[in-house]
């Protein structure tokens, strides 16, 4: 049997409203310097739309390395950890394609499983448990449409005697600097049982041209993607953004070891929000901060994995070694 459902605020906070929480970080961002805005509000329908996209074209390598790493290593990943039912959970499941891989191995290994995509885009859930439901009917698939604090909540309370194994892939951890990775990691453990498993996605660092060109596609659907944002602010908000007065520029930061994107104002202009009963100045070639994605040396994630309380069981590169899954052990 496979279904979503809508994560609701009564079961987790009931104070808590999303629309809310997006209007006061549109304004606390916009109202620092310099100038911000969250890439959690980038996945509304379109913009996970495009996300995939991204995903699929041809200058975003790390889809295809993972999904290298998957085919090759997905049975040995699934025999460390699986020695009964297994819940599945993937966080950001997006359009579960890679996840997909998996599952199949788990089938041929007659893996007893179930599926737990999480997702902050109802679309993106709705698609993965139909889709997944229909590939695999034997496969139990409960999806869940939230946050990953709110999964990670959800995750503490279930108690049944199934292993889990909690796939953060893509390197969607690059998404958070080192001291919130650590500390998002540490939330993860304290959500998992001891025994538990988690496999997570780390883009190594590289030659940066190359992710130059992954962050600057030549089908600008990066640009797109990051323009999109201004579209939700004044759909959702009542914004008057300009998408052609904006260019989206993402570049490399060799200190940090991270590829950052900003939007940047051609002209020197003033956007009102109506929602926040605000306007908000911007000066010419003024930058606003979007996103991090920070890249990793191989040592950082033994680092990481030994600070937050997990022992790494198996390391999988692509062929080009770009790119790991790391799957870690939770020790209580």
């Amino acid at each position: 049997m496979s279904g979503y459902r809508v994560l609701e605020s009564s079961e987790l906070s009931k104070l808590r409203d999303p629309m809310r929480d997006f209007g006061l970080d549109v304004l606390v961002g916009l109202s620092e310097k310099p100038k911000k805005l969250d890439s959690r509000y980038f996945y509304d329908e379109e913009g996970s739309r495009l996300f995939q996209s991204i995903m699929n074209c041809e200058d975003y390598y790390p889809t295809d390395s993972e999904r290298e790493i998957l085919e090759n290593h997905g049975r040995s990943i699934l025999a460390n950890c699986a020695s009964g039912p297994l819940n599945v959970i993937d966080l950001g499941a997006g359009d579960g394609a890679k996840t997909k891989i998996l599952l199949s191995a788990a089938v041929q290994m007659g893996i007893d499983c179930r599926y737990v995509p999480i997702d902050i885009s109802e679309a993106a859930v709705a698609g993965v448990t139909a889709n997944i439901g229909a590939e695999f009917p034997g496969i139990e698939v409960d999806g869940l449409v939230c946050e990953y604090t709110d999964g990670l909540n959800w995750l503490s309370y279930q108690d049944d005697d199934r292993r889990n194994l909690l796939l953060f892939l893509g390197s969607n951890i690059g998404n958070f600097d080192k001291a919130r990775a650590r500390a998002f990691l540490r939330r993860q453990w304290t959500s998992l049982r001891d025994g538990d498993y988690t496999l997570i996605g780390f883009d190594l660092k590289k030659d940066i041209e190359v992710l130059l060109r992954a962050y600057n596609d030549r089908d600008r659907l990066t640009e797109r993607f990051n323009l999109n944002l201004l579209t939700r602010i004044n759909r959702e908000l009542g914004g008057n953004f300009r998408t052609d007065a904006f260019r989206h520029y993402g570049t490399y930061d060799v200190f940090s070891g991270a590829m950052v994107s900003y939007l940047v104002s051609l002209e020197e202009q003033t956007v009102e929000i109506k929602s926040l009963g605000r306007s908000f100045h911007f000066e010419e070639w003024e930058p606003v901060h979007t996103e991090y994605s920070y890249k990793y040396l191989e040592s950082d994630i033994v680092d990481l994995a030994g600070d937050t309380g997990y022992s790494i069981e198996g390391t999988y590169r692509d062929s080009a070694r770009g790119f790991v899954d790391s799957l870690w052990r939770v020790d209580k």
